[in-house]
């Protein structure tokens, strides 16, 4: 028998939603055997571990959730050592980013996918690694970003903020207004130490900047334009960025909008900072603030996350 272990969060503001849509429709399945693996309140790694140890060899594994749902999901899946997984992911949050780099929204259509037919496809995903002081920290598909862009996503995990997104009937511009009244706060505050960039072994040195983005996906915070870099197995994006001012910020946010976000092509990325720091950081709008920051190096995953891919992906 085929096994399926769906990945979700009952704490988040559309698992109503999951529980209809994906939940009750993986009980019609002929041939499966269903699993649900329930995100705890922890944290992103503590999750992800748990997740690698219940995940047996052929596994179908479908995030059903936010992009902090399937985070956990890709870097369980990244962990386990069980053998010929394939990973699925449905769009129930806020951006979805995840999702909407892999096309796909319906289950059973995933399903299908994984067992040979349907209008879509299986393929290798490479995904990015993050090293921190020269060890391993996460996996992401789509994004990492350090700095301003990183910590403004705490704005969401405020109480009266959180409360109200998982009403459901806030989405993505209740989360652009709680951005923006957080940015005009914010902005003037040092978000990164002076640090040096090594770039395919050139190496330059940057001041006073914000942000520093990798983007490997086919969208960062949903309008933002990326690519489909996490097929390429060597490259991906990356931008230093001093979002301090209002135009930089806009300038970045039309171009990311209208093109897609102005980053160099690169095959690795690594930041030396003058001194060790403490650094807010996120993968895929999941964020977690870092003391003792030296390096941070983004590089391609060592190997493949294999996914089911929408038609036309």
């Amino acid at each position: 028998m085929k096994r399926l272990m769906i990945v979700c969060n009952p704490r988040a503001s559309q698992f109503v939603r999951v529980d209809s849509e994906v939940l009750e429709r993986s009980r019609s399945l002929k041939g499966w055997v269903v699993g649900k693996f329930e995100v705890l309140p922890t944290n992103v790694d503590d999750n992800a571990a748990r997740l690698a140890k219940v995940l047996d060899d052929g596994d179908l594994v479908v995030s059903a959730g936010g992009d902090g749902t399937a985070t956990i999901t890709l870097n369980g899946v990244m962990l386990s050592k069980a053998k010929d997984l394939k990973l699925g992911v449905l769009g129930y949050g806020n951006f979805n980013d995840m999702s909407r780099a892999l096309g796909m929204r319906d289950l059973l259509e995933i399903v299908k996918v994984a067992e040979g037919g349907g209008e879509g496809r299986l393929a290798d995903a490479w995904g990015m690694e993050c090293l921190v002081n020269g060890e391993h920290w996460r996996w992401a598909l789509c994004y990492f970003t350090v700095g301003l862009f990183a910590e403004s996503c705490a704005v969401f995990e405020k109480k009266d903020n959180r409360r109200e997104l998982r009403t459901g009937k806030r989405g993505l511009v209740y989360s652009v207004w709680l951005l923006k009244k957080w940015y005009f706060k914010n902005r003037k505050r040092k978000f990164l130490e002076n640090f040096v960039l090594t770039r395919a072994g050139q190496e330059k040195r940057f001041e006073g900047m914000t942000d520093y983005m990798a983007v490997n996906g086919k969208s960062m915070a949903r309008v933002m334009r990326g690519g489909k870099w996490f097929l390429d197995e060597e490259s991906f994006l990356g931008e230093t960025r001093n979002l301090r001012g209002l135009g930089g910020l806009l300038r970045l946010m039309i171009g990311s909008i209208l093109r897609r976000i102005p980053g160099a092509e690169t095959c690795g990325d690594k930041l030396t900072f003058d001194k060790p720091t403490g650094v807010m950081i996120q993968a895929e709008g999941e964020y977690k603030r870092l003391e003792g920051v030296e390096t941070i190096e983004i590089r391609k995953a060592e190997r493949p996350a294999k996914v089911v891919l929408g038609r036309g992906i």
